[in-house]
């Protein structure tokens, strides 16, 4: 299909641009994307913001060009290119833009609109079986904006009971994902440390992906929308495991407690406050100065630190001498290693 498109736009630059088109919306059909991935592609491929209203189904969403969903109530313009979902021909998926259609635009549209049909039949009552990961499926469980039919409808697609708890997951690479509450964690997980009663949220060991993920609170279906914004939450406070990234790979949102509140107050690429600035300083100074702080910050003793760095308890109170002076307070007090933890995990969301 590229060599196709390549060949076709040096003889047609539009048509070349058709064929790369037609094979971006095979492409998220094939893995069977969900709605607003769908209006980002058109929104995207267009260059203007699109808007998919389906009044019938009651669906609604705009995504800018930016890539961000941004609904709105207001009205779409008459005037605006558009695509029509149903055989009525009743306009459902607009480019927000003044003037006719151009032939790409006419394209994305057509192709766009075919597999938002398949979408909404898949996931809104009109369609055979399907797959019990259909993202699709788990992006209309977990939008907030969806009738709660529809979620309710979209739960069952998905084999969850309507009556037990569940959770949503945000991975850092893949699509979202949703677990029902009894599945039990991944091995990884920063809570495997010590056996758990089988009511304790960390006895749980959930199929996730590899990588990092955050993993939302386990509440009703209808109330996955507000796991999934916690997942989101969660997922900021995770790392690579790595000396340059250290920290857990998944973290769950009803482990952070109150420090969950700092992801609210740490905007990504924002100026750091005074202890972060004094902790990049230290970390440049030293390859060995984030993992033995965080190893402080993080165990139970100082010994145990030691041992999480493989370094004499000796070595390690040298290094943390020489830390101190770079940070300008003690982190081998109570009151000092909170400092020092707040100002890693204020470091890491930081980063984003």
């Amino acid at each position: 299909m590229k060599e196709l498109a390549g060949r076709l736009t040096a003889l047609d630059p539009d048509a070349g641009a058709a064929v790369r088109v037609i094979a971006y919306f095979d492409r998220l059909a094939e893995h069977r994307a969900g709605l607003e991935a769908l209006v980002r592609g058109v929104a995207v491929l267009a260059g203007c913001p699109a808007r998919l209203a389906d009044a019938g189904r009651r669906v609604r969403l705009r995504v800018e060009t930016d890539g961000r969903r941004r609904d709105t109530d207001q009205p779409p313009d008459p005037a605006w290119p558009s695509a029509a979902l149903s055989p009525d021909g009743t306009p459902a998926l607009w480019l927000e833009r003044a003037g006719a259609p151009t032939v790409v635009d006419a394209v994305i549209l057509e192709r766009a609109a075919a597999a938002i049909r398949d979408v909404l039949d898949r996931t809104r009552g009109r369609a055979p079986a399907t797959p019990a990961d259909d993202p699709a499926l788990v992006e209309t469980v977990l939008d907030a904006t969806a009738p709660e039919q529809v979620r309710l409808h979209a739960a069952r697609r998905l084999g969850l009971d309507p009556g037990a708890p569940a959770r949503a997951v945000a991975p850092l690479d893949g699509p979202p994902r949703v677990l029902a509450a009894g599945e039990p964690r991944r091995a990884d997980s920063p809570a495997q440390a010590e056996p758990a009663a089988p009511s304790d949220p960390r006895s749980e060991r959930s199929p996730l992906p590899p990588g990092r993920a955050g993993v939302g609170p386990a509440v009703p279906v209808l109330e996955l929308p507000g796991s999934w914004a916690a997942a989101r939450t969660a997922l900021r406070f995770t790392a690579d495991g790595t000396p340059h990234s250290p920290g857990p790979r998944v973290v769950y949102a009803d482990e952070l407690g109150g420090i969950g509140l700092l992801a609210e107050l740490v905007v990504p690429g924002a100026d750091p406050p005074p202890d972060v600035q004094a902790l990049e300083a230290a970390v440049a100074d030293a390859p060995w100065m984030l993992a033995t702080l965080h190893a402080v910050a993080s165990t139970a003793s100082l010994r145990g630190a030691a041992v999480e760095v493989n370094v004499h308890h000796s070595t390690l109170q040298d290094r943390l001498g020489h830390a101190e002076a770079l940070l300008g307070w003690p982190v081998r007090t109570p009151q000092g290693r909170l400092r020092l933890q707040l100002a890693l995990t204020m470091r890491h969301l930081g980063r984003g």
